[in-house]
């Protein structure tokens, strides 16, 4: 058992390859790293990237990962819980960004809670935050609405709602969506919004290749699109009567 103080660390992590993660990483989260017994991330790969970055001082293959992602049960919350409540110190991480934030870690934050572990939270980048401020778009109020359906007809009801919401409640509308699907879900957008509705796409955050462009839909639709195949990427929607 560690003899460092018991706690769930929520390690921001970078949102693309960077070669000097100093520029988007504080100080405190490679202190905090050196401190860790385990690491729970979503994926192997993605926990020693990670850990990669950091100057540490045991082997960073002897450090423990356990996952947790979109297939983890609920039922196995307690158990990747258990050392954290026999004593040890504990991050949790994200493929990229914040973890917990249009990501798993929330349900493994509560249970934390409930069992009296302490939970200590880091700055970092955010993806939703930092397109939100490229945007130009109203940043007073605004709803993250996840990822939208994968299949067309129900994407292109779900903007449609989306669209209504933003003038109902004045407020920007952003939603994420899995690179892959990024071509089919920008043409639905185009051709389901209105012609006076605000839409921006910002696309490889913190990277050389970061793009943005945020215009009403009907300029979108005289213009040659950006080609966003394999980027991640963030949509923000904005009617007239929120902005």
């Amino acid at each position: 058992m560690s003899d460092k103080k018991k706690a769930l660390l929520l390690l921001p992590n970078l949102l693309g390859e960077q070669r000097h993660h100093e520029l988007f990483l504080p100080a405190s989260i490679g202190r905090a790293v050196k401190t860790l017994d385990g690491l729970i991330a979503e994926s192997e790969q993605g926990g020693r990237r990670f850990l990669g970055l950091f100057d540490i001082d045991k082997p960073r293959h002897l450090v423990p990962i356990a996952l947790l992602n979109e297939h983890t049960a609920d039922t196995d919350i307690d158990f990747l819980l258990q050392p954290l409540v026999a004593g040890e110190r504990w991050g949790l991480v994200s493929d990229a960004g914040l973890p917990c934030v249009a990501d798993p870690g929330s349900k493994l934050v509560r249970r934390a809670r409930q069992l009296g572990i302490p939970v200590q939270a880091f700055v970092g980048p955010s993806s939703l935050m930092m397109a939100l401020m490229l945007s130009g778009l109203p940043g007073q109020r605004f709803t993250f609405r996840g990822y939208l359906p994968k299949e067309s007809k129900e994407r292109q009801a779900e903007l449609r709602k989306l669209e209504q919401a933003s003038a109902a409640a004045r407020a920007t509308q952003i939603f994420m969506e899995a690179p892959y699907r990024n071509s089919a879900t920008l043409t639905d957008t185009i051709a389901t919004l209105k012609e006076n509705t605000w839409l921006c796409v910002v696309w490889d955050l913190t990277l050389p290749t970061q793009g943005v462009v945020s215009l009403p839909v009907g300029q979108w639709r005289g213009m040659t699109l950006p080609n966003l195949d394999k980027k991640p990427a963030v949509y923000l929607v904005a009617t007239e009567e929120a902005l």
